[in-house]
């Protein structure tokens, strides 16, 4: 079996094959996860015996925490797009922030809508309020078009339950309640940089021959029997949040009483979704036209892709930590100069770019660095929203986002680079930043 630098070695020549397979040989991830996991496995010189048993573990114990989580995080994201509440919600906020503040209030919107609903539908749910902001502000449609992606895809990959900030929680044993709070915290400054001031600047500076009236006014999908109010589209979305910060909260305020029994069985992540989910399909009936099994369908076919990438990026991981690897890292970077949170950050977003999924890139990373943890003296939050932040920006046109971006915004790729590529980088800095301002305070902060 391989130790020492050659460890490494293999272990970059794989990532190597992984980038191929996904980007040159447009293979499935899912697919070349499981490929890569089987041949990282016998490169390094596993006992043949030991491949399937490391692998297939791996794969299932990743889902024990969050398969379930995901296909119920799908299927209400599917009901609250099909009842409206996304649009009625952006809209709340956008009266808030008031006409000259539109962009922010627009990136603000995509922080919260993104937070149940995955990155490219919400953008398509949301790009029929670029048309109208631009019209009725004068403000260039580059503005909105980069508050509108750069709030979506920082709270896609900062705030769980949204699938990839999940697993980071689950793979550093961070307490979800807490991981969601700091990640907003994260979030917000991320999102007012990269997409409001970000976006201010480069739409005075990036020229476009389309105009407002050419933009597509796209909706999810319309027929709705009747117009769904704010605060039932307020409280629906914040349903799940509420349940989750009551656990942690009951634990803190609580311990050992009935009350966090209680609270700890419905704050449950399962119990919270599973509840939420159920609400949904009770109080949001009367606004949701589309045929229920349409939905379902929908929901299941993409959460089961998700599921597999999930799983087959934890069994790419255990391979890695089975060989070794970890604990060669952990005495290598004790001579480095990159702090640990950089390291997290840089490793994420490498992967982020090369690969064209921030969903793999943060299961990923988090696989390999969250059983490190306890040698690497660092806080699994902190560790865990570096991790995140890295999955902000860099997409490139390996990106399916990219694309709707590009589609949607009406912009040419070099337009894209510079407002959504470039954008997403700042903000993910940005998000960076703000979890090194939180390290500052880990003796007053709870959980850090």
């Amino acid at each position: 079996m391989l130790t020492g630098p050659m460890l490494i070695v293999a272990f970059v020549i794989a990532l190597a094959f992984l980038f191929l397979l996904i980007i040159k040989w447009k293979v499935e991830p899912f697919l070349a996860l499981t490929v890569i996991a089987f041949g990282t496995a016998i490169a390094i010189g596993i006992p043949l015996k030991e491949v399937p048993g490391i692998v297939t573990s791996g794969f299932g114990n990743t889902l024990t925490g969050v398969g379930i989580l995901i296909g119920l995080g799908v299927i209400f994201g599917q009901f609250l797009g099909a009842s409206g509440a996304i649009e009625k919600i952006a809209e709340a906020l956008l009266k808030i922030f008031g006409i000259k503040k539109s962009p922010a209030g627009l990136a603000v919107s995509g922080t919260i809508v993104s937070i149940p609903v995955f990155f490219d539908a919400a953008f398509v749910i949301l790009s029929g309020l670029l048309k109208s902001l631009a019209t009725r502000t004068g403000i260039s449609i580059i503005t909105f078009v980069t508050a509108l992606g750069i709030g979506l895809i920082t709270s896609h990959n900062m705030i769980a339950p949204t699938p990839g900030p999940m697993i980071v929680a689950e793979n550093t044993g961070s307490d979800l309640g807490l991981f969601i709070l700091y990640g907003l915290i994260c979030a917000i400054p991320a999102t007012l940089v990269g997409g409001f001031l970000y976006g201010m600047f480069i739409g005075k500076r990036v020229k476009t021959e389309v105009k407002a009236e050419d933009i597509e006014e796209t909706k999810a999908e319309p027929g709705s029997r009747k117009e769904i109010s704010t605060a039932l589209s307020f409280g629906m979305l914040a349903l799940p949040i509420v349940l989750i910060l009551a656990n942690t909260f009951s634990k803190m305020l609580f311990p050992g009483t009935s009350i966090e029994t209680f609270f700890g069985f419905i704050g449950d992540k399962n119990i919270a979704l599973l509840i939420s989910v159920l609400a949904a399909i009770i109080f949001l009936r009367p606004y949701i036209a589309d045929n229920y099994n349409k939905l379902y369908s929908e929901a299941i076919a993409t959460a089961g892709m998700i599921v597999l990438i999930t799983g087959a990026g934890g069994a790419f991981g255990a391979v890695i930590n089975h060989s070794g690897i970890g604990d060669y890292l952990i005495t290598t970077m004790q001579s480095w100069s990159i702090p640990v949170l950089m390291l997290a950050f840089i490793f994420s977003q490498i992967l982020r770019a090369s690969l064209g999924s921030s969903t793999v890139a943060l299961v990923t990373t988090s696989t390999i660095m969250g059983p490190l943890i306890a040698d690497l003296g660092v806080s699994p939050i902190l560790l865990g929203l570096a991790i995140c932040a890295g999955g902000i920006g860099l997409s490139l046109p390996n990106d399916s986002g990219f694309w709707v971006v590009n589609r949607f915004g009406k912009l040419t790729v070099p337009q894209t680079l510079k407002v959504w590529t470039l954008g997403g980088f700042i903000a993910g800095l940005t998000a960076l930043a703000s979890v090194y301002v939180l390290s500052l305070f880990s003796g007053i902060l709870p959980g850090l």
